[in-house]
């Protein structure tokens, strides 16, 4: 395999390569990245983009489609680094794209890959992952762009110490190295806009003051793109959940990299209203991050916006899926997203197939609804909705609970 295929690197002349793109200072370039073989023969292979500033600087990462049906986040990645195209002369550092992470999902229209029936964005390394089995495939993938992502050895990335084929990912180079990540996605069907901002864990990785330190710089991000914040779950829910191996979860908890996901709406077409402020916020990251000074925006996203209306709440709030259904049957909600809502409110109602009422569904605690949970039957134990909840825990917490 030709030497531009074998991973993100950044040489003496200040060239940045990610695969077969290879961008000089001022240019842009596109190409893929081999990151599994097929049985049918060739390559799966993820498309890249590197844009590549005038002057040395930071390099911000965005990514999207890793649930392959959450068209909204592709098309953010895509148009926003095209944006940046337009800018290279004033853009003191880098950015790395890769629009579609799951290609497998992204043919099918699905957020699963045919590769498993799993969640492809719960197999980023987690050195606290225990398993007596070699690694499957899509673990070896996340893998390999994790080394990309984070200028990691492909061993130091949870690849099979073996594992020394041509599409392993090699970098050798500090500048193609993530100083930031945004993982752009959608939530679901009528949802609200929002990122979700995790918490940080200390323990084994980084100390409390590393991590409190990392927090803070999670947290002006996090601001500076402009959509409602939302916090991620508890720690020991968040662990449960996997969720700290996610790309946004691997990349901030596992390398210590600030980085966050961008819940964009519904999944499966394009939803035109919040790609524009998807590429702004993408910007507005940037112009954070030392990028681009604030007037070397370009006009075109400039004029953009924001456009999504600030949080009903004024208080903090975390992800929660809920509340449950204590009876089966047909739901009939009483709330819209982005409804407030106060403890003890009716959310939902449950009927049977016939429009008798079987039990009524109340907030447990004040927040506003992100979105309602798609479908019209629901059993025991069901969650009605995707809400956000008031929150006063911590942003920086201990992984375990044994260390608190």
């Amino acid at each position: 395999m030709d030497e531009s295929d074998e991973g993100g690197a950044a040489d003496e002349d200040g060239r940045i390569a990610l695969g077969s793109a290879s961008a000089t200072p001022g240019t842009l370039d596109r190409g893929r990245l081999p990151v599994a073989e097929l049985p049918t023969g060739g390559a799966e292979r993820l498309p890249v983009v590197v844009a590549n500033g005038a002057s040395d600087g930071p390099t911000l990462w965005l990514t999207g489609g890793v649930h392959g049906d959450e068209a909204t986040g592709v098309a953010v990645v895509q148009d926003a680094v095209a944006a940046f195209g337009d800018c290279l002369d004033d853009l003191a550092g880098a950015v790395v794209a890769v629009p579609a992470v799951s290609p497998a999902g992204l043919r099918r229209n699905a957020r699963e890959t045919y590769y498993a029936d799993e969640d492809p964005n719960r197999h980023f390394p987690d050195a606290d992952a225990e398993s007596a089995r070699p690694p499957k495939l899509q673990e070896r993938i996340d893998a390999r762009l994790y080394a990309a992502i984070t200028g990691a050895a492909p061993d130091d990335a949870g690849e099979p110490a073996d594992d020394s084929r041509e599409f392993a990912v090699e970098t050798v180079g500090t500048n193609a190295a993530a100083d930031a990540l945004i993982d752009c996605h959608t939530a679901g069907v009528g949802s609200e806009p929002f990122a979700i901002r995790d918490r940080v864990l200390f323990g084994d990785r980084r100390s409390e003051s590393e991590a409190a330190a990392l927090s803070d710089d999670l947290g002006r991000l996090v601001d500076a793109f402009g959509l409602p914040v939302v916090r991620e779950y508890p720690a020991a829910e968040y662990v449960e959940e996997n969720l700290q191996r996610s790309t946004a979860g691997a990349v901030l908890n596992e390398a210590g990299i600030p980085a966050f996901t961008a819940e964009l709406g519904a999944h499966s077409v394009v939803d035109d209203a919040l790609l524009k402020p998807g590429v702004a916020g993408v910007f507005g990251v940037a112009v954070e991050l030392g990028l681009l000074a604030p007037g070397d925006v370009p006009e075109s996203v400039a004029e953009l916006g924001v456009g999504v209306d600030p949080a009903p709440v004024d208080f903090p709030v975390r992800r929660f899926r809920g509340p449950t259904t204590d009876d089966s049957g047909v739901v009939r909600h009483r709330v819209a997203a982005g409804d407030a809502f106060a403890e003890g409110d009716v959310l939902a109602r449950v009927v049977d197939a016939a429009g008798e009422e079987r039990v009524t569904v109340r907030a447990d605690s004040d927040g506003y609804v992100l979105g309602r949970c798609e479908g019209l039957a629901v059993y025991e134990g069901d969650p009605i909705g995707s809400l956000a909840v008031r929150d006063d825990g911590d942003l920086v917490v201990p992984r375990d609970a044994d260390e608190e």
